[in-house]
Parts: C-alpha cells; sequence; structure tokens
C-alpha cells in the first residue's frame, strides 16, 4: 500500500451514531488543548424541550474556559477564528446548506474543505454516522445523508486523525484501516 503524500491537515475527526459518545470524545480531547473554540453548529429550537435538554447536557460538559459559538455559518468562523476549534456538529453545516442546489452546494464544500485544511491549529470535527439506518422515505432525508456522507468522506481524506465512536467506545480508524481507492 503506497502513502498518501497529499499534506495532511491539524484536522481530528470523529465520527459515530447517535449516543455513540462522539461528542463526549471530542471534549475529552479538546480539554487538552489549552484555549479552544467551541463551535456549536444548530439552529435555536426554544420551543423543543428535547433538544435544550441535549444542549444543557452538551453545555455542563465543558469547561468553562471554552469560547462558545453558536452559529450556522460555519464557513464565516472558519474565516475568522485563528486558535484550535471543536465543531459539533458538521450536520449543522449541511442542514443550513440543504436547499442549495448540486453546483452551489460543490462549490460550499470546495470552500470548506480549503479552510479546514489550510488551519494550522487542531480542529475537532463531530461527524454524525446517520447512513447505517434506514433509507429516508423522504427526498430531502436522502439528500442530507448522501451529502454527510460524502463530506465526512472528503473530510476523512484530509484529516491527520481519524476516529469512530461505538457504544461508548473510541476506535482509531487509520490503525486498523486504508483509504479505499477512488
Amino acid at each position: 500500500m503506497e502513502i498518501n503524500d497529499r499534506r495532511l491537515s491539524e484536522i481530528i475527526f470523529i465520527t459515530g451514531g447517535t449516543k455513540s459518545g462522539k461528542s463526549e470524545f471530542a471534549e475529552y480531547l479538546g480539554k487538552k488543548i489549552k484555549k479552544i473554540t467551541y463551535i456549536a453548529l444548530s439552529d435555536p429550537r426554544p420551543e423543543d424541550l428535547n433538544w435544550q435538554k441535549k444542549i444543557n447536557y452538551h453545555q455542563k460538559r465543558r469547561p468553562d474556559n471554552w469560547e462558545l459559538v453558536e452559529t450556522n455559518n460555519l464557513i464565516n468562523v472558519l474565516e475568522s477564528v485563528n486558535g484550535s476549534i471543536l465543531i459539533d456538529s458538521i450536520g449543522g453545516f449541511i442542514m443550513e446548506n440543504i436547499i442549495k442546489n448540486d453546483e452551489e452546494w460543490n462549490n460550499k464544500i470546495i470552500l470548506l474543505l480549503n479552510l479546514l485544511q489550510t488551519r494550522v491549529n487542531t480542529t475537532l470535527i463531530v461527524g454524525e454516522q446517520v447512513g447505517w439506518s434506514l433509507v429516508s422515505e423522504y427526498e430531502i432525508g436522502n439528500k442530507y445523508i448522501e451529502r454527510l456522507g460524502d463530506l465526512q468522506k472528503r473530510i476523512t481524506r484530509i484529516s491527520r486523525e481519524n476516529w469512530l465512536t461505538v457504544n461508548g467506545r473510541a476506535i482509531k480508524l487509520d490503525n486498523i484501516s486504508f483509504e479505499i481507492p477512488s
């Protein structure tokens, strides 16, 4: 197997299913960094009590010295924040851009990947694995699943480390896998 000579970024990508421990593992890694900005990618949902409960749980786990940015505009944040960051989760980027046509989406992806790959500080990215579940009966659900799967595969290719969380366990994928040739 040949070693790919492309320049890897400072990205550490953590992916896994719902309640697998991916955010907790990213936070564990983030606590080893002196100064970090936590980027929460989500629409505010004040009427959704279950969502608020989840947000509160995440907030209680984070150290007080972490800077918090709650946004839907990941591109803007990547252009303005220079230090180490933790993005939770990349699915929010998909949702923010779900209605874009294929050309607009591809342009966003290229911009996002360029911004991520050129960062010089640690960039922890949490991504959800939704493609292991049922196929959505809705077009928008399938669009989300396909875009997320494609984006995460592309992030994996430029990441320094790739982790999979399953049932509260973290597996370093780079140690037990190789990239599928395209």
